[in-house]
């Protein structure tokens, strides 16, 4: 595969400057970093979420996948090739296998095992539904594991998982479509929820009911008459608790509804966090405006949302089991974003991306140093604005497992989803 690199001046790659030349202001102008692109072709390329190995731990291969060009939601029978790349090997793109299981945010939620520098994992479907499959990159074999995977645990012995068909039809984009078009007519049903399973033996325990969420005690109202589903599931660095989002709305999503209602507003969140066996519930945060979040240690959990007391939203600390927050920079970190820790930087680095911005749609990439606040644009990129919501194409920006690259997904050249790199060693360790 050729490769191609392109210097970020700021607020963008070379080719997007060219395409806005009223922006080239020498008040923008920051460091250069050069941006490899690692995919490319006529096929979209991507890799999905932000919180999930994308890169083995040897830092040679890169997980990714591939389809067509299309914008709409994907069908039960649109498949995708799912790739490994040798980045030191002129990024070879080399297939492993196929799914028809994925959506266009989180992809089929493919991913490193974590401790493992061979075995990666993604979801699949057959008749009888969803499931996962493992594959090992040394042999080639495959084995089957009985439930999908949202979440991974950080010592790669177990995942947590939810109905993915429910998920779809509560909130497109980030579940998959049955085949079987089942109806989620039921608002909180007693045997759907949270699963946890045995990444060795298939062992799978039901954890957590959606009944028992939607009864949970709510002091600014009751939720327990709306429609639940759970995502955005995510478990701590040691193991032993994880954070979801417990979402709800007040009617049944359908194409009526769709049409008629403001669905992609119309929710409750309710970010909790519990046991990995379903016990010892928090509930976190109940201000109704609860997004991207990562676990920082333990015991906190950095996120953008607004507070319980009334406080706008904004990139927060909160304390597990505790009403405790601490805000962070509002100046520098305005708006919300896919925020991670940089590894092996004892949390003093977070990398981010925004959401477009301004008639240009430039999407930010920037690292920031909690300690000094100091801010370190990557760099800005187009987004088409063909990309957009069901099917828009975040950066969602993740690093190697030894922190000194930079991974996103863009659709800033030819107008297709494509992959690139930036390495940023020099600034962590500065």
């Amino acid at each position: 595969m050729e490769r191609r690199h392109f210097i970020a001046k700021g607020i963008g790659t070379g080719l997007v400057l060219g395409a806005f030349p009223q922006l080239l202001q020498a008040s923008f102008l920051q460091d250069e970093y050069e941006v490899q692109q690692i995919t490319s072709g006529n096929k979209q390329h991507w890799f999905g979420y932000y919180d999930k190995w994308q890169i083995d731990p040897s830092g040679r291969y890169a997980l990714g996948n591939k389809v067509d060009l299309l914008f709409r939601s994907p069908r039960p029978d649109d498949k995708i090739q799912i790739g490994l790349i040798d980045l030191k090997q002129d990024n070879q793109w080399k297939q492993i296998g196929e799914t028809s299981s994925w959506g266009w945010q989180q992809g089929c939620m493919l991913q490193w095992i974590p401790g493992s520098k061979e075995e990666v994992i993604w979801n699949e479907r057959s008749t009888k539904g969803f499931y996962s499959k493992v594959y090992n990159i040394r042999t080639g074999k495959t084995r089957d594991l009985p439930m999908p995977i949202y979440t991974l645990s950080p010592d790669g012995t177990f995942a947590l998982s939810i109905n993915f068909a429910r998920l779809q039809m509560m909130r497109p984009g980030y579940g998959y479509m049955s085949a079987s078009q089942t109806i989620h007519t039921e608002k909180a049903p007693a045997a759907e929820g949270i699963y946890k399973m045995n990444l060795i033996t298939g062992r799978t325990d039901f954890i957590l009911s959606l009944e028992e969420l939607a009864g949970l005690n709510r002091e600014v109202g009751s939720v327990s008459e709306n429609y639940h589903w759970c995502n955005h599931l995510l478990i701590s660095p040691t193991g032993n608790r994880f954070i979801f989002l417990n979402r709800s709305r007040p009617y049944l999503l359908n194409e009526e509804t769709k049409k008629t209602k403001n669905w992609n507003a119309d929710y409750v969140t309710r970010a909790i966090t519990c046991n990995t066996d379903g016990s010892d519930l928090y509930v976190l945060n109940d201000s109704g405006n609860f997004s991207h979040f990562i676990w920082k240690g333990d015991e906190a959990i950095t996120a953008w949302a607004a507070t319980e007391d009334g406080g706008k939203a904004a990139f927060y600390e909160f304390y597990d089991k505790s009403k405790k927050y601490k805000l962070l920079d509002t100046e520098r970190m305005p708006s919300n974003g896919h925020n991670t820790y940089v590894p092996g930087t004892n949390y003093e680095w977070i990398l981010n991306d925004t959401y477009p911005k301004g008639k240009e749609r430039l999407q930010e990439l920037y690292l920031y140093h909690v300690p000094s606040k100091r801010k370190v644009i990557l760099g800005s990129f187009h987004e088409p604005k063909e990309f957009k919501g069901e099917w828009r194409c975040d950066l969602h920006p993740r690093c190697d497992q030894q922190g000194k690259r930079v991974f996103f997904d863009s659709t800033h050249v030819g107008g297709k989803r494509q992959m690139f790199s930036i390495n940023i060693e020099k600034i962590v360790n500065a």
